[in-house]
């Protein structure tokens, strides 16, 4: 049906598209620094101005952990659609960013992947988006590793009383739902875009192990880097605490805030609510935080995706020769 839609037809339709994404994207980041219910933009601009913290060495300092922290996720991506297909890095940039800029409106950043597919011809999609999620996963374990290794040593260190009974529910249900997962996995009931899952575990399997191990160490690297930043930010707001203890709670925060599913824009709001809990075992206020969590969430989402938007806008779907 849709061959048969005229070629200006098609153009319009898919000039609305790349409009429909940006437009959504600038109107989520505006309402959510306008209409943050648990902290005023007024009262962050107040805030910043008050204690003066800010100068240009900090700033540019901060710039360029985030110019870092996306480098790396630029190179990761290279690295793992070289395995099919060579870009350059220019590309792998193009890509990342106008993905991260369709992914602030979509839930769980499911954007993402529809962006980052459309950039290759449709014998390479399904495995693009089967990379997508390779490298998600991979910066899911780093996450889950040390948010687990630091929520223990929370837990065991200020005494937070925890309901075991519901814990292990919890993990009884995941373990059973594994279980059918897998039976399910080997009897080829179930399938992904065509492929079934015994087909998809066994390409993932055949790929190099350099690809896995670079994967993780990317995603490994990235970690290091924006959790240092918002370690950093706790000591450009004169928060006296000892960089072991700070990664404790920051590890935690990463944990919980990532396994609670979400649309990208309002993670903010996520690790806002997680990080004002956590931090208030150490004395912490709550707008310190709050500020740290909404400058760590422009310098890492919302500048980027403006460069996104304008990759976004000038996008052009692949030549069937390519």
């Amino acid at each position: 049906m849709l061959y048969n839609v005229p070629y200006k037809t098609k153009q319009f339709f898919f000039v609305l598209i790349k409009l429909s994404i940006v437009v959504g994207a600038f109107y989520f980041i505006y309402s959510k620094l306008a209409e943050n219910e648990n902290l005023e933009f007024s009262d962050f601009i107040a805030f910043l101005r008050e204690n003066d913290t800010f100068s240009s060495k900090n700033i540019i300092f901060l710039l360029i952990l985030s110019i870092f922290n996306w480098f790396f996720e630029i190179v990761k991506w290279k690295s793992l659609v070289k395995s099919i297909k060579y870009i350059s890095f220019r590309d792998a940039l193009v890509q990342s960013l106008g993905g991260l800029t369709a992914s602030l409106i979509t839930p769980n950043r499911i954007g993402d992947y529809g962006v980052k597919a459309a950039y290759f011809v449709k014998q390479f999609r399904k495995r693009i988006v089967l990379l997508n999620l390779l490298g998600n996963i991979a910066q899911m374990t780093i996450t889950t590793i040390f948010g687990v290794v630091g929520l223990i040593i929370f837990v065991n260190r200020y005494q937070i009383e925890v309901d075991y009974y519901r814990v292990t529910r919890f993990v009884f249900i995941i373990l059973l739902v594994s279980i059918f997962a897998a039976f399910g996995t080997k009897h080829n009931r179930f399938s992904i875009k065509g492929y079934s899952i015994e087909r998809i575990l066994e390409y993932i399997k055949n790929m190099a192990f350099k690809i896995h191990a670079t994967n993780l160490l990317f995603a490994l690297i990235r970690y290091l880097i924006f959790s240092f930043q918002f370690y950093y930010l706790l000591t450009i707001f004169g928060v006296e605490v000892d960089y072991t203890k700070a990664m404790v709670l920051i590890t935690s925060m990463y944990f919980l805030a990532s396994i609670v599913p979400s649309i990208s824009i309002f993670d903010v709001v996520i690790k806002g609510s997680v990080a004002v809990f956590l931090f208030g075992y150490v004395q912490v206020n709550e707008l310190t935080i709050l500020s740290i969590i909404t400058i760590m969430w422009l310098l890492n989402f919302v500048i980027p995706s403006l460069f996104g938007s304008y990759f976004v806008l000038n996008f052009k779907m692949p030549k069937i020769d390519e």
